[in-house]
């Protein structure tokens, strides 16, 4: 496994695996064989409902916690968004069964977003959240938020794949200290990723399926992925990928593959910022 050290020293994974859209009751046994597997970085939120779910297959697994690296994410709080964000991060982390988690992000731009940093940094000088920082945050935004505050963010994590690539947002983050996380790594299958005509080339090249080439590519760019999976051989597979290495030509070809623009929806749509600040977690 490779790592990459995020802005405070903190020591990250570069492959992790994800738990979004994965039920509570198949969470549990799809961790703990993500962690048989080799996975030390999970990844959860609040929002994904299974979080307790991830706290037992932790607890069960054997694997020491200082190997582990636990990121969940703050929903959008209501006022005050200070208190609020130390009472939703106290109730993940009871869900977890954790003394910290290594990286607390907050999830969506949203809300009184500078009260919600401020609880984060809280909780980061307190050592309770080793590393914060935020998701879906497009340049502008997180630019605003670095410039204004103490800490500048530790990670970005942004829907990022081969049809909507982030270079120019991934520069930026770069130039500011800030490491890009992928989520939606493999578009969830849309635009026919997966029968890919290119990707598959390249993958036969190397005796490599096009989930491998994918995720090859992203942390060849340097970009943190957490792929997800609820099988077991395919977890194996996912994380199968530093034993070859993508050519500049083969780079350059999958770069001719973005198109710009999200598959699922845009932070900056007005329809999309309503129907997210209406969403609020029970409890």
């Amino acid at each position: 496994m490779r790592n990459v050290t995020l802005n405070n020293g903190v020591e990250m994974p570069i492959l992790g695996f994800g738990v979004y859209q994965i039920p509570p009751e198949d969470t549990e046994q799809a961790v703990s064989d993500a962690l048989a597997a080799g996975y030390r970085l999970l990844d959860t939120a609040a929002a994904y409902g299974n979080e307790e779910a991830v706290g037992r297959a932790i607890k069960s697994s054997g694997v020491p916690r200082q190997e582990l690296f636990v990121t969940t994410k703050l929903w959008i709080q209501d006022a005050p968004a200070e208190e609020n964000t130390r009472r939703a991060f106290e109730t993940s982390l009871a869900k977890l069964g954790l003394e910290h988690v290594d990286l607390y992000l907050m999830h969506q731009p949203f809300g009184d977003v500078y009260g919600q940093w401020r609880g984060m940094e809280s909780l980061n000088r307190e050592g309770l959240a080793k590393a914060i920082g935020v998701a879906n945050f497009y340049p502008d935004r997180l630019l605003d938020l670095v410039v204004n505050n103490e800490v500048t963010p530790a990670v970005n994590q942004i829907e990022t794949h081969p049809f909507f690539q982030r270079v120019a947002d991934q520069d930026l983050m770069r130039g500011h200290g800030v490491q890009i996380q992928s989520w939606g790594g493999f578009a969830e299958g849309r635009n026919d990723l997966f029968t890919n005509g290119l990707l598959s080339e390249i993958g036969a090249d190397h005796g490599k399926s096009v989930a491998q080439v994918v995720l090859r590519w992203l942390t060849q760019r340097g970009v943190v992925a957490i792929p997800k999976s609820v099988r077991a051989e395919r977890m194996a597979e996912n994380f199968d990928i530093f034993d070859f290495e993508l050519s500049d030509e083969q780079m350059a070809a999958i770069a001719t593959l973005d198109n710009g623009t999200s598959l699922f929806f845009d932070h900056r749509d007005p329809e999309a910022v309503g129907w997210l600040a209406e969403r609020r977690l029970d409890g």
